[in-house]
């Protein structure tokens, strides 16, 4: 099973970017996927999660209101819309799938057993 996280750049405060996660090998329908972020200096922490479904949706306090998850199980993809972005919001975004049949959102890194290469978000001031 292979992710390819794509989409992040240099952006300004205030700016949107949309980050891409694709995946093969396998199909990642039945699974919950998610977001994490590692930003310099700092540990892993979780994102955003969406279930297997696409219906349920997870996100960290701090960027509630401002990025969405979605999800095409058609095409095998995953998507976090990252809009109003702050210059704390700069990290390597990893894309995960998670390991439990018909999962459910879930913030813990241990649930998710497959991880893409990360994308550089970065925001400047």
């Amino acid at each position: 099973v292979q992710l390819q996280a794509s989409g992040g750049g240099l952006m300004q405060a205030g700016g949107s970017l949309r980050l891409s996660c694709a995946v093969s090998g396998r199909s990642s329908n039945l699974y919950a996927m998610g977001w994490f972020r590692q930003g310099p200096g700092k540990e892993r922490e979780f994102v955003a999660s969406i279930s297997w479904t696409g219906r349920g949706t997870e996100f960290t306090d701090s960027v509630k209101g401002r990025f969405t998850i979605s999800r095409d199980n058609a095409k095998n993809t995953m998507y976090l819309q990252m809009n109003s972005l702050k210059p704390e919001d700069t990290a390597v975004y990893y894309c995960a799938v998670g390991i439990v049949r018909w999962g459910t959102t879930d913030t813990r890194g241990t649930q998710y057993g497959y991880w893409g290469q990360g994308t550089q978000v970065t925001v400047s001031s």
